[in-house]
């Protein structure tokens, strides 16, 4: 096996993620922190040091991060999940690396990370949310919470520093120079992945001719997500998507930046990255269970969570050991009813929110949902401005304090050799 090519000047800084969630809401606002504060090619191409990003597999990604990534000109190389082993293997082959790095962990297998870091030689920082699983092979831990820490063997808690969540600094991110045109909103949130947006896109379709019918005064947003596209969701809500014929939706006019339903019903598209500014305006959001319930959660915007499992597909997406098997020909059925009912049986949070409060801070449905149902329960949470602003405090609450995405990047700083930092 040989070693990677080696540049003796300069630095890379290598930030190690899989899925579309974890790059908006934790990759991108920490490689705009670290350009902030530091010169990073290749926004800088005098620079030493290099921003770089590596994508590892994983069954969350969508195979379009590289692209969205790419539109942010954060990075001065980028590695896409499918050649993650090659990356692995031969180095060398995606060209020369810098002899001195830091491998930063922001989502998948943090045993990826640990093995990357080996391979070229560099120093290691893991971001541990829930929980640090390779504290020996790290030389510094950036926890979520005292949580994680507390988990951590004695020894190695020296090295781990609590620097909050990161997504609690998205609403500092959200800014409000553009206000959404006045209205009552509601924020439509089919998924990125092709096993959700099959599902999300036809369903929620419905749900908003629904909606419209009960308040026909209300609007609605569909922020498109970095790692899919205008043509494919049109194509998932079309008769190219069977599961689509199960519902009365259909888009009747796509124009630019919006579709019209057969019904009339008008949904603004955005296609702007992130959508955190506009999200933070709307008064509900209807979503997908997965990243987008934490985004939401951080920006304080009240949601109910949808999981129509009627759709085997939609086991597909559903993350963890389950959700693998669930892919698995032979066995998908099964371990479909199996998962369903056991989410069912023991009421199995799914919303960041809830998983993260350990109780039913926002509704999630679950199980053999209708449009009808979902439409008629948004009717009563937008016509009790109350109760939707009790959703928003507990939420709040749940934030907790930002300043998490700078207290990283100072952890990053710190562990860049001191030639470097002092150029």
């Amino acid at each position: 096996m040989s070693g990677p090519e080696r540049n003796d000047s300069g630095l890379a800084i290598v930030l190690v993620t899989n899925g579309p969630g974890e790059l908006t809401t934790w990759v991108r606002p920490l490689a705009e922190r670290l350009h902030s504060s530091l010169s990073l090619k290749p926004r800088i191409s005098t620079a030493v040091m290099s921003l770089q990003l590596v994508l590892v597999p994983c069954p969350n990604g969508t195979g379009h991060e590289v692209e969205a990534a790419r539109q942010w000109n954060q990075f001065d190389r980028i590695i896409p999940s499918r050649r993650f082993w090659s990356l692995l293997l031969r180095p060398k082959r995606f060209g020369p690396w810098p002899k001195r790095g830091l491998v930063v962990f922001l989502g998948g297998d943090q045993f990826w990370t640990v093995l990357l870091s080996a391979r070229l030689g560099y120093r290691h920082l893991t971001y541990a949310e829930w929980v640090a699983r390779w504290p020996g092979w790290n030389d510094r831990i950036a926890a979520m919470s005292d949580s994680v820490r507390d988990q951590l063997p004695l020894r190695h808690r020296q090295n781990c520093r609590v620097v909050g969540d990161l997504m609690a600094d998205l609403s500092s991110f959200a800014r409000s120079e553009e206000p959404l045109p006045s209205g009552e909103w509601v924020a439509l949130l089919p998924g990125s992945k092709r096993a959700k947006l099959s599902v999300g896109m036809p369903f929620l379709l419905e749900t908003a001719d629904r909606l419209r019918e009960q308040r026909p005064a209300c609007r609605f947003l569909l922020p498109v997500a970095p790692t899919t596209s205008v043509a494919e969701l049109v194509a998932f809500a079309g008769s190219a998507n069977p599961i689509a014929a199960s519902y009365s939706a259909s888009i009747a006019e796509l124009g630019p930046g919006f579709l019209m339903t057969s019904q009339g019903t008008r949904i603004e598209l955005l296609e702007r990255h992130p959508a955190h500014s506009f999200l933070s305006q709307c008064d509900l959001a209807l979503t997908t269970v997965g990243a987008n319930t934490a985004e939401l959660g951080a920006l304080a915007v009240a949601m109910i969570v949808i999981v129509p499992t009627q759709h085997l597909n939609v086991m597909q997406a559903w993350d963890g050991g389950l959700g693998l098997l669930a892919r698995l020909p032979g066995l998908r059925r099964i371990i479909g009813v199996l998962l369903t009912l056991w989410r069912l049986r023991h009421n199995g949070m799914m919303a960041w929110p809830n998983i993260h409060a350990g109780r039913a801070v926002v509704p999630e449905r679950v199980g053999a949902i209708t449009p009808e149902e979902i439409a008629e329960e948004a009717a009563d949470w937008l016509s009790e401005p109350d109760r939707l602003e009790g959703q928003r405090q507990d939420l709040r609450q749940l934030r907790g304090q930002s300043g998490a995405v700078a207290a990283l990047a100072e952890e990053v700083t710190s562990l860049l050799p001191r030639v470097i930092k002092s150029v």
